[in-house]
């Protein structure tokens, strides 16, 4: 009967969550055939994935069996016994359409057939040999960007363009920090628009390679050629246009070139660390043209596409990751996909250098001076500090007995950030608040991890908190 219910719970839970989510998750998990509806037992793949479901979606789960059933229904987590199978082939929810098992085997059958896999979000600013005109590096494609939450909307923003340049979202303008994929999004593009008119003229630099143009035509007086090369393109894509800061000729051209493509309707593209109105010392004709078509941003990935992230690029390197050890960088590695992409370097070094088979305990000793890193930075005083700061109340406020909204809505999110991000107990981390009993605390977690899924904005501000702690 419980087997009946899981199956009609997941069903609901479906539809609550975001696809990607609900895949790495839920789907993979099995429930034991049982006789008591008051109670569904379940088995996890490893222990990572047990205290994440249980700190994240327990209570969620708990709440969509509880409404199918139409009473109170209990969740048994429990760890699935270990196979004879080694880990490294062992991938939960292999079925699962969109699970991270699945996104790693799609991207070692493109690795397989000679497509490869692209640094995701790490391009040098040239893009591929300066003998291609385009200078588009030809490995950045949609097909090797890992999709997620946090680039979704910039993604399908992309996708719009490459299919109907010239069209809608033009200019198009894509923000966010470094590392995050805004240079593997431009160059998807200009790949996919030669992929189908061969013939399109497509051009992608570095903001620094057009000042140098600039500069080189000033010197030269033969600002012809200059117009010759940018304003017959049909898709113009330019990186970190932050870096006109402060130099008048080069916006003036710039802007000249921004003019007469978007009079020819052909396309634009821009990247930048910020949005068009936070950029300094550029000339405001310029950034409100910047802003006159679609800005979007993109966000530092969130735990399953860092998890996929670095699936995919083991695989691409030849080497199969086991899971909990993906789960076991992704939590530890959190600002961009260029840091994940270090550590993962890092634990490829040390097992081939060390001979030693790909686990936690290696991984802990590969990357131990960044681990060491995080937990002398990262305190719970810390964390009450920051927290009280950015939501504007006083660190006393942490440890009072007060419970209006304006105050126990950041104590419940410093409790969430200070379990998530040190070794401390449930018991350990109510004692600093206040001596708050350890249920307070799980709550708290659970609570915050749950809204931070469907909540953008939370979700938001606590990335703005995690970066903001770990300097």
């Amino acid at each position: 009967m419980s087997l009946d219910l899981w199956q009609r719970g997941c069903e609901q839970l479906a539809a609550d969550l975001p696809e990607q989510q609900f895949n790495t998750w839920i789907r993979p998990l099995s429930a034991c055939e049982g006789d008591d509806l008051a109670v569904v037992a379940v088995q996890v793949p490893n222990r990572f994935k047990l205290d994440w479901i249980r700190s994240q979606y327990a209570a969620r789960i708990e709440a969509a069996l509880s409404r199918v059933a139409g009473q109170p229904v209990r969740l048994e987590l429990t760890l699935a016994p270990r196979s004879d199978a080694p880990s490294t082939s062992r991938h939960p929810g292999a079925n699962g359409p969109a699970s991270v098992a699945t996104l790693a085997a799609h991207a070692l059958e493109r690795a397989a057939s000679g497509h490869g896999l692209a640094q995701q979000g790490q391009a040098s600013h040239s893009g591929a040999p300066a003998s291609t005109p385009h200078r588009l590096n030809t490995a950045l494609t949609f097909d090797t960007l890992v999709a997620g939450r946090a680039n979704q909307m910039a993604r399908t923003a992309a996708l719009h363009v490459a299919g109907a340049p010239g069209i809608t979202y033009n200019p198009l303008f894509i923000y966010g920090g470094v590392g995050l994929g805004k240079t593997h999004l431009v160059h998807a593009v200009g790949n996919a628009l030669l992929k189908d008119k061969p013939g399109a003229r497509v051009l992608y630099l570095h903001a620094e390679q057009f000042i140098s143009d600039v500069v080189k035509n000033y010197q030269r007086k033969t600002f012809d050629e200059l117009k010759a090369k940018y304003h017959s393109l049909d898709l113009l894509l330019i990186d970190d246009v932050q870096f006109f800061a402060g130099k008048d000729r080069t916006q003036e051209e710039f802007f000249n070139a921004f003019e007469a493509l978007l009079t020819k309707k052909a396309h634009i593209i821009m990247t930048s660390d910020t949005y068009p109105k936070g950029l300094v010392d550029i000339d405001e004709r310029l950034t409100s043209r910047f802003d006159a078509g679609l800005t979007v941003a993109i966000e530092p990935p969130e735990l399953e596409m860092r998890v996929a992230i670095l699936m995919r690029k083991a695989l691409a390197e030849g080497t199969e990751m086991p899971e909990d050890v993906a789960f076991f960088i992704a939590k530890n590695v959190r600002a961009n996909v260029r840091e994940l992409e270090g550590a993962l370097r890092k634990v490829l070094a040390y097992s081939r250098f060390s001979h030693k088979d790909i686990n936690i305990n290696l991984a802990r000793e590969a990357l131990k001076d960044l681990l060491s890193i995080q937990n002398r930075q990262i305190g719970v005083e810390n964390i009450q500090k920051t927290v009280a700061d950015f939501y504007k109340i006083k660190v006393a406020d942490m440890y009072s007995k007060k419970r209006p909204a304006s105050i126990a809505r950041p104590r419940q999110i410093a409790m969430y950030l200070a379990k998530d991000m040190t070794k401390k107990s449930l018991p350990e981390i109510g004692e600093l608040f206040g001596g708050r009993d350890h249920t307070t605390v799980l709550h708290a977690v659970r609570k915050i991890g749950a809204e931070r899924g469907v909540n953008p904005e939370l979700n938001q501000q606590l990335h703005v908190l995690e970066q903001t702690l770990k300097g």
